[in-house]
This record gives C-alpha cells, structure tokens and sequence, in this order.
C-alpha cells in the first residue's frame, strides 16, 4: 500500500473527497455475493448521513444483496433507490411491496445491458485484492457481470482487501481502471449452507445415480443441491464448467474426484464466474492454476455451456406442473428468487452432445402442507424452464425422466414421485383436467406407496447386469413395450392365450397395486438413457393358505441369459420375507425351460398334471 500511495497519490483520498464525486440521480452499481465491498458500502451510508444533501435518488443496482444490506432501511429511501436482477431472502419483502425493482433478465445478457447502456452505470463499488507489481488487482471470489460494471462506469472506487483471493482467468484488472482506491482489510462474506435434514441427502443420492464418470457439471446454489455433491465421492474423472463455485466442488477436487481430464473445454480447468464458501475455499483459491474464473457472458453463455461434452446442468425449482414447465422465480404473483443463470445452462446441456438436464427438488414446502408438484403453475407464476428444457425430476421419492414423454406420460412419472399425501389429489386433478387417462387406477395410502427399497442390481449367469425392481404407477408405457416385444409363443406360455392387444384398462392392473397383496417385479436394463424392462415377475397373495401364485416372463430375446433365475430368486426372497409359506403356479407342458427352472429352485415342489398343464406347488425350504 505504501507503493500505491507513494505512485499514486490521487487515487487515495479521505472518503468524503470520494463519495462528492456521486451525484444526484447516479446509478451505482455494488459488487455483490461473497465479494460484497463491505466496508465501501458502509462508509458510503455513513457519508450520506452526514452529508444529507449531497445527492439523491440514486439507483442501486447488482445482482442481488447477499450481506446485510444496511442501504434497505427506511431512513435511505429518499437517496437510493434499488434494482436486483436476482430477488434474495433479505430484499424479497421490498421488491414485492414495490419499493425496490426487480430487472428478470439471462445472467449471461447483464453485461450487455451494461455495454449498451440499457442500464447506464455510473459509479461501481467493487473490492479487490491488492495490486501486484504490475498494478494488476485480481476481482477474486467474483468477476460475474463485475468487469462489465468497471469497464462501463464512469466513477470506478474499489476496496482494496489483502483478504480477497488472487483468482486466475479473467479476473485482472489494473490499478489504471480504478479511480479511488479505498484500502481497508476485513473477513470476506461467507456461504455455509450447513447440514441438511435426510431429505435433501436422499434427493442428492438419486442424483448421483444420474452422474456418469467423465461428465462435466454445472450444480446451482441451495443447500439441498450441495448435497449432491457429497454424493459423488465415488465418481471419477468429473469435470466442472459452472456459474457458482462452492466448498462442495472444492472438496471434491481436493479429493480428486474433480479433475478436468475429459473435459472437451478447458481441459484442466474448474470454469466458474463466482464464488460463495468459507475462508478455507477462499484460501485454495488463491493463485491455484487448476482453477480459472471467467466473465458471466463466457461461463453462462449457452453456446459454450454446448461445447462441453457430456455437460450435466442440475438446478432447483420452486414448483413444477404436472406438464413439465417450472418455476425458480416467482410463487404465483410473489417474486420469490429470479431467472439467475439456471436457464442459460439448462438451455446449454440441452445442446450439447450426450447432455443432460437435472431439476431438483423437495416434493413439498411448509412442512409438508404444500405439494411442490401442481397440477398447474399458478397465476403469475414465471415459467423458467418450459416442457422441452427439462430431462429429469429429482424429489426424495425418486427420479422422473420427462424427455420424450407426451403429456400423460410426463403426469405419471410427476405424480409417482410426489408426496405420497399429495399423490390422490394430483390424480383426481390431472382425471379433471384430461392430463391422464379418466379411468386411471390408484392405490391410495402405504398399500400403493412405492417400496423403492426393494430396488436391488443383480449381475446374471452370463454377466448381464439388470436393476431388479418393484412397478411403479408410471410404469404402463414400459410394460407396453415389452407385451409386444414378446413372441406369440411366450405371450400364450404367459397368458394360455395369445392377447391381441394390451389396451390401458389392461395394463394398468400391472402398474396400479396394492402392495401388501400383490408383488411385480421389472428385471430391466438401460438403453442410452431410456429404462427398458426386459423381464416381469409376479405373485398374487392366496390369504386361504398363505401362499402366492407365481408367473413369469422374460424378452425373447433375453432369454437363455439367467434372467429368469434371478427374477425367480427375488421374488421368493421377498415372499420370505412377508411369510409367505411357498408358490403356486400352472405352466404348459411343453414349456420346458420354465418347468425346469421351478424345478431347479430350492423349493419342495409337488406337482399335478391336468390336461397339459402343469400344477406346482412349491413351499420354501427352511421356514422355521
């Protein structure tokens, strides 16, 4: 500091000789998030305090607030006036009673409103590391849309902070863009999310199953989605191109986890525009070489996100409909958080090769007295991501993948993951509305409750891994698909007569159960990123004798891999395991492979011949 104030006498001067260079009707941007200028901000209402007739209605503007905002209060009303392009918890109530405005724009378009001068700056509070020999001053935890504010405004004053972290990438900028300098060292803002409750670990694990190793991610800011990054400590190879940089990523680089090989930009390289985290984050930042932050119109900028394959966008929403669009900005009318850079990377992934959208979020708010999952958006609510932005739903019941998905489709899948208490209305609205079917089947209450820990992965004789799991509601197009792939042959070895059609009214007494009396199990297997059942099993409760009728089915051209063995296998375990005493089932004569594999099961089978079929009885060994 001696060097600037020895070589640059006039660009340090007493507060006072600052802030009379801000005049009346000035439009003052403020850098914001963790990189805050704290101490300017206050100074600057202190010189207003003193200084009452020094300037007024001036408009402040920036990102959104995330300190404590002093220049809100009531008493400042007649000198600034405040606009956010991002709506925070402590600005919310002023911007919905119309004392502060909110500008809805792409983070990636804010520089250009500057640029052009859509939104004039005149002043910019910014804060800085100190400069190196060079005159270079890093922006550190946030360059975002703060080197357009500098390169547009008029009257640049900068918070020099030894505090501040020298970042690589674009965030240099030299001592001769700055007008005054105000030296003072302060703790920068941090961000801890702290411990989430279960729900948000249960959504965050589903969302690993949906990261790949190699993928490129891009994670949005909540508590609950850095809990998805807790959940990829078994991944490898990831990489990271992002808008928000936190302790969750930084974690995981320093594990390893993170290292920018696959990428196909930047290789190398964690891309990110800001920073929200803790004094060790901050710290692991500084002059680290793997890490580079880039301006907001290059990270956030769609085209780019589209160059990165395998590009994995994952977000949060406020609400969802049962078509597909969702909201992250308002709450009906209320403006609520705001478009952000969600958006420019949902729409990005979508363009990219192999890439996809994640949106996650609780099923419910107001401890669970409101479904997140709507039959409609409401009124006034701002559709963020439409019906063609998004691939999956994550909530804690589960995983829903809408692309490709007509509308009744995409209602099913919403409403199986919803809460449970929320499912029946969803049901009678989306019947209503002509959204699903009129005679839709539902199981209310824990007996339709899907068991989801009865999902097992299971590798055959012939080395053929299959997920082994329970139907779901949402299920129907999936058994379609796979009724009609079956032979004529398999269908009456199934059946005992050959179906000719598999019509909804059919299908849904497969999807629709009560499970306490009925069990089907789905043998199935990924094709790209599209579920395909390649094998059923099932068994219907006997209450009289305590025991179930068993039937199974397998894709011909699956067959002969131990799919059957495996579906059988299950499916006697989880008889067990509610007590059951044993199976029944009748099989053709010729069928020769099925008889064969009742036979080959531990089982104490007696068997019936009547008429060509084939009557098992088959108790479990070992009960008791």
């Amino acid at each position: 500091m001696d060097d600037i104030k020895k070589n640059y006498p006039e660009k340090i001067l007493s507060e006072d000789q600052i802030f009379k260079h801000i005049h009346r009707g000035n439009r003052i941007f403020i850098g914001t998030g963790c990189g805050e200028p704290q101490y300017l901000v206050h100074a600057l209402l202190n010189f207003v305090e003193s200084h009452p007739k020094a300037f007024f209605d001036a408009e402040v503007f920036h990102i959104s607030a995330f300190g404590v905002a002093p220049y809100m209060d009531e008493k400042f009303k007649p000198y600034f006036r405040h606009n956010f392009f991002y709506v925070g918890d402590n600005i919310r109530e002023a911007v919905n009673k119309g004392s502060a405005d909110y500008t809805p724009v792409f983070s990636s378009k804010i520089p250009e409103l500057f640029s052009r001068r859509l939104i004039p700056a005149d002043v910019a509070l910014i804060q800085t590391s100190p400069p190196d020999k060079l005159g270079n001053m890093s922006l550190g935890v946030s360059v975002d849309i703060v080197r357009a504010a500098v390169q547009a405004a008029k009257l640049v004053i900068a918070q020099v902070n030894s505090h501040m972290p020298r970042v690589h990438g674009d965030t240099f900028i030299h001592i001769n863009e700055i007008d005054f300098i105000v030296p003072y060292d302060e703790p920068l803002l941090e961000y801890h999310p702290g411990a989430d409750p279960e729900i948000s670990q249960r959504i965050g694990k589903y969302v690993s199953r949906l990261i790949q190793d190699g993928d490129t991610i891009q994670v949005g800011v909540s508590r609950m989605l850095n809990s998805v990054l807790y959940n990829l400590t078994d991944k490898k190879h990831l990489g990271v191109h992002t808008e928000l940089l936190t302790d969750g990523i930084v974690e995981l680089m320093k594990q390893g986890v993170i290292d920018n090989s696959q990428k196909t930009l930047n290789p190398g390289k964690t891309v990110a525009t800001f920073c929200m985290g803790s004094k060790k984050t901050y710290e692991y930042l500084h002059d680290n070489p793997a890490i580079d932050f880039r301006t907001v119109e290059y990270t956030n900028n769609p085209m780019v996100i589209a160059r990165h394959d395998n590009m994995t966008a994952i977000n949060n929403a406020l609400e969802i409909d049962l078509t597909g669009q969702a909201t992250s900005e308002s709450i009906g009318k209320l403006f609520y958080r705001g478009i952000g850079g969600q958006a420019d990377f949902m729409r990005g992934a979508l363009m990219a090769k192999n890439g996809k959208t994640i949106l996650a979020l609780k099923s419910t708010a107001k401890n669970e007295t409101i479904s997140k999952i709507v039959p409609f958006l409401p009124e006034g609510a701002g559709v963020t991501f439409n019906r063609g932005d998004i691939h999956y739903v994550v909530t804690e019941y589960g995983i829903a993948y809408l692309h490709g998905k007509s509308i009744r489709e995409r209602a099913m899948e919403l409403i199986a993951i919803a809460h449970p208490k929320f499912r029946p209305w969803l049901i009678d609205e989306a019947r209503t509305n002509n959204l699903i079917y009129k005679d839709q089947i539902f199981v209310p209450g824990e007996e339709g409750e899907y068991p989801e820990d009865l999902e097992t992965h299971r590798t055959t004789k012939k080395n053929l891994p299959i997920l082994l799991r329970p139907v779901k509601i949402s299920d129907e197009p999936l058994l379609k698909d796979f009724f009609y792939s079956l032979s004529d042959q398999s269908l009456f070895y199934r059946f005992f007569h050959n179906p000719q059609k598999f019509s909804h009214e059919m299908l849904q007494k497969f999807v629709a159960i009560d499970y306490t009396k009925f069990m089907i199990i789905l043998a199935t297997t990924k094709e790209a990123e599209k579920e395909k059942v390649i094998g059923i099993a099932q068994y219907a409760i006997n209450e009289k004798n305590h025991t179930a009728d068993a039937a199974f089915a397998v894709r011909d051209d699956y067959q002969s891999q131990g799919i059957g063995r495996e579906l059988l296998a299950y499916l006697a375990y989880l008889a067990r395991k509610n007590g059951l005493l044993g199976f029944t089932a009748s099989v053709l004569g010729d069928n020769k492979a099925m008889l064969h594999l009742f036979k080959s099961m531990d089982f104490d089978t007696e068997i019936h011949w009547e008429q060509g079929t084939c009557e098992l009885r088959m108790m479990f060994t070992g009960l008791g």
